[in-house]
């Protein structure tokens, strides 16, 4: 199986996560697009279908890089 390089993974989770606070306090259009955009690239870079799940395999496959 492909897995992506680990500092891509490493800023899409930083940026998934980062974005979900700011939808949390901000809740804007723009920063919506902004998190769906991120999660897709994360959930198709992982194999998966839903933002937790991806970001929980990336984490994984993170720390099985070190």
């Amino acid at each position: 199986m492909l897995t992506a390089h680990p500092s891509l993974l490493r800023e899409l989770v930083e940026r998934c996560e980062t974005l979900r606070r700011r939808l949390a306090s901000d809740g804007s259009a723009e920063i919506k697009r902004q998190l769906d955009d991120a999660s897709y690239t994360l959930c198709v870079l992982t194999g998966t279908r839903q933002l937790d799940m991806a970001l929980s395999t990336a984490r994984r496959q993170l720390a099985d890089a070190m």
